[in-house]
């Protein structure tokens, strides 16, 4: 078992002698049916540290195979001394691994090395208040000795396992935090993954590098030749079809597939007729220039068109929409084929993708992207998805890594399916004509008002199933409303409405009503995600 010994700063000075064998791998977070699993696994990362998130099911020998660097145990819903409840195998404590307990996670780990998890009646959550006990111990040494977290929690360590420190406690904890370093162990009642506990992400690294011992090594360089080995090792000697849709994500995917594959990569942009005004040649004309890639583009919107012709249904449109990506591609496959065997398709999927088409650990399914849930089930292409377990922030510093230039980094996000799941109602030519010439508005509106950096994006959305009676010219009209959805995030997971000024909502909301005559209403979608999503279909 690994020794620490401490300065009287409280910084790491040294391990003695390891009995475990250095770990390889990445931090294991064990998901217990935690709100923010993936929340954990993201901090981990930015205190640059690589995580994986697994579920509370996998084995011992499961989560040893990982050779993980640690083991951060989740929050969850049950109580941790409940029949049937997910617990923690004793065993994976004596495995020398260190490991971190968050809520649930802190109960089943006390729980596990003999501590007493009781429900005292003394319930928390929101904002709560503890106090540190003595110095702090190694996670909030030199920290306020009274400071905020974010609790949310019914049951409470009443007894923490033996030999451990008691360092923290709160009103309805008698026990909010514990740690033992020399056995290399730590727990905390409150959430210090979210912003709520401002000096949670200090705990959490201080935890990886001081008790865990692990250096901070990961960085979006690393990110970069790690995939591109992947890559490589995947792709063989093959070649690949990329899915170039002009959004941020594929052209980070395509961008560092070619990295790993050169001239054996081909992009293919399928122009479905659901794109914003200008969207294929900003394609053909940035990101070839940036990159110098192969670059077939596919003009397939009447096909789109007649596809989703009577389809209101949201997921019908999206299981639609990915079932003709997927056909186009393989008939650019099939026209490409004197060049050589396309085996391989390279997508931009993201990790919160996968979560939202019920693809996350215990995830439901919330809507079907349309390169998870929407793929039909003969499909002839191997997957290559080098974003796949990333965030959008940190793809984005890895198009930069790549040499993207900023226009192509940092632009709003936009979906596959394009505008076709921000009409709501039947997909025609003429309504993707007035969605297209309100959303170009938009778009040209928070540009000119400087606010591309600070909100995430900002869908516009046509209620082609929705009339109001308006008033233009002295004459009554009847049009369409639509509805703008400016919205701020970190990587999608959770979003809040931004405060746009009012005076630029209020030069939006005139031209499209002066300049889109299908249009007589413009209003605001003032909803955080949960509850609602960021699209509305």
């Amino acid at each position: 078992m690994a020794q620490l010994t401490w300065d009287d700063g409280g910084k790491r000075r040294m391990f003695e002698e390891m009995q475990v064998p250095s770990p390889t791998g990445p931090v294991v977070v064990v998901d217990f049916g935690a709100q923010y699993a993936q929340l954990i696994a993201r901090r981990v990362r930015e205190a640059q540290v690589y995580s994986e998130v697994v579920p509370h099911t996998a084995t011992v020998e499961e989560i040893l195979a990982k050779k993980p660097a640690a083991i951060v145990l989740s929050g969850g819903p049950a109580s941790a001394y409940s029949p049937g409840a997910p617990g923690m195998d004793p065993e994976l404590a004596r495995t020398g691994v260190p490991i971190f307990g968050i809520c649930y996670g802190f109960h089943v780990l006390a729980q596990a090395l003999g501590g007493v998890v009781e429900a005292t009646g003394a319930r928390e959550f929101g904002r709560t208040e503890i106090n540190l006990l003595g110095d702090g111990g190694v996670l909030h040494r030199e920290l306020p000795g009274r400071h905020q977290v974010w609790m949310s929690h019914g049951d409470s360590v009443t007894k923490a396992p033996d030999g451990a420190a008691v360092t923290a406690t709160s009103e309805g904890a008698p026990v909010a935090a514990y740690e033992n370093p020399s056995e290399r162990y730590a727990g905390v009642q409150y959430h210090p993954e979210v912003l709520h506990s401002p000096h949670g992400q200090e705990v959490l690294r201080r935890f990886l590098h001081e008790i865990a011992g692990i250096r901070p090594e990961w960085t979006t360089a690393s990110i970069v030749d790690d995939q591109v080995a992947k890559v490589r090792a995947q792709v063989g000697d093959g070649r690949a079809i990329c899915a170039l849709s002009g959004g941020v994500d594929s052209a980070v995917a395509a961008a560092l597939v070619q990295r790993a594959i050169g001239d054996r990569l081909t992009c293919v942009f399928v122009d479905h007729g659901l794109l914003r005004a200008g969207e294929r040649a900003q394609v053909e004309r940035d990101f070839v220039a940036a990159t110098g890639v192969n670059l077939v583009t596919v003009d397939a919107r009447e096909r789109f068109l007649d596809a989703l012709a009577g389809v209101s249904d949201p997921e019908e449109k999206r299981k639609i929409i990915g079932r003709e990506f997927i056909r186009v591609f393989e008939q650019a496959e099939r026209d490409l084929k004197a060049e050589g065997d396309y085996r391989f398709l390279v997508q931009g999927t993201l990790y919160p993708d996968v979560v939202e088409s019920g693809g996350g650990t215990g995830a439901a399914n919330i809507k079907s992207h349309h390169n998870v849930g929407g793929l039909p089930e003969d499909l002839q292409f191997e997957l290559v998805e080098p974003l796949r377990l990333l965030f959008k922030d940190e793809v984005r510093r890895v198009g930069l890594e790549l040499g993207l230039p900023e226009t192509i980094v940092h632009r709003q996000p936009f979906p596959g399916p394009g505008l076709g799941i921000r009409i709501i109602g039947e997909v025609t030519a003429d309504r993707l004509e007035t969605l297209r010439a309100a959303d170009a508005i938009a778009r040209e509106e928070l540009t000119a008002a400087g606010l591309d950096r600070t909100i995430w994006q900002c869908p516009v959305v046509l209620l082609a199933e929705v009339r109001s009676v308006g008033v233009q010219g002295d004459g009554r009209t009847y049009g369409h409303p639509v509805v703008l959805r400016p919205v701020s995030s970190e990587d999608a997971m959770t979003a809040d409405w931004t405060r746009l000024p009012y005076e630029v909502l209020e030069r939006i909301s005139t031209r499209i009503t002066n300049e889109v005559p299908e249009v007589n209403r413009v209003v605001l979608d003032v909803t955080s995600k949960p509850p609602g999503t960021i699209e509305w279909e």
